[in-house]
């Protein structure tokens, strides 16, 4: 397998198990329904885990275009692959997206918050900020990016580092995770916004274009502060 078709499927495995899981609290019917925000984190981060057993050993499993520019800013991934890391990670996405909406295909129709079904796909912020928001997206992704070179940096058992970056994504989400819902990775946002965007989903609201940058632009510019400081204070 190439390692850019090893990011489409992680990715695509990432947002079916992420996004999965939020549609299971959120809409209606489901027999998740309202279980809250510890099942959602949980969630993410075993979703998280569970991508990078899948493709890690091909690809680096990187799933996020934040980490994948980060690391060749500090030049430890060349770039001449960020370009297309990042349209597999973006296909991948949305097509994972697309098969959460067709796992919960009955329960769309059943659900009146057309904001819960949007959260289904992508983030929201819980207050309206543009500063704010966007400095929590580059807090929690720079966090992200120092925890796994953190967790890189120690001599672990083979599938122990894999382990430690779900427990980083799950402590994220549940620390860091309120004011945004803790997007600290453009493709899991943007890819299945435009998959909202464009599925005949019964009752939706607009994709909320207007926040859209905030989960692009803040991961990338967290991620890239992660790797600096990094490489900066502890190489």
């Amino acid at each position: 397998m190439s390692k850019f078709l090893a990011e489409f499927i992680g990715t695509a495995i990432l947002i079916l198990l992420g996004d999965g899981v939020v549609a299971n609290v959120v809409l209606n019917k489901s027999k998740g329904q309202n279980s809250g925000w510890i099942v959602i984190t949980t969630g993410w981060g075993l979703a998280v885990g569970m991508a990078v057993f899948a493709v890690g050993s091909i690809s680096g499993g990187h799933l996020n275009p934040a980490v994948t520019i980060a690391n060749a800013v500090v030049g430890n991934f060349p770039w001449a692959d960020v370009f297309p890391y990042i349209i597999a990670q973006m296909l991948g996405a949305f097509v994972g997206a697309v098969l959460v909406w067709l796992a919960y295909l009955p329960h769309w129709k059943e659900t009146d918050n057309k904001d819960g079904k949007l959260g289904v796909f992508c983030t929201a912020p819980a207050v309206r900020n543009t500063f704010a928001n966007l400095l929590t997206e580059i807090i929690g992704t720079m966090m992200l990016v120092m925890g796994c070179m953190f967790i890189g940096a120690n001599k672990l058992t083979n599938g122990v580092g894999t382990l430690a970056v779900a427990f980083l994504v799950w402590s994220i989400g549940l620390s860091l995770g309120g004011p945004t819902g803790y997007a600290i990775n453009p493709a899991r946002d943007l890819g299945p916004r435009i998959a909202h965007a464009i599925l005949p989903i019964p009752g939706k609201r607009d994709s909320d274009w207007g926040y859209s940058w905030i989960p692009v632009v803040g991961p990338i510019i967290g991620g890239i502060i992660g790797a600096l400081l990094y490489t900066g204070l502890f190489l």
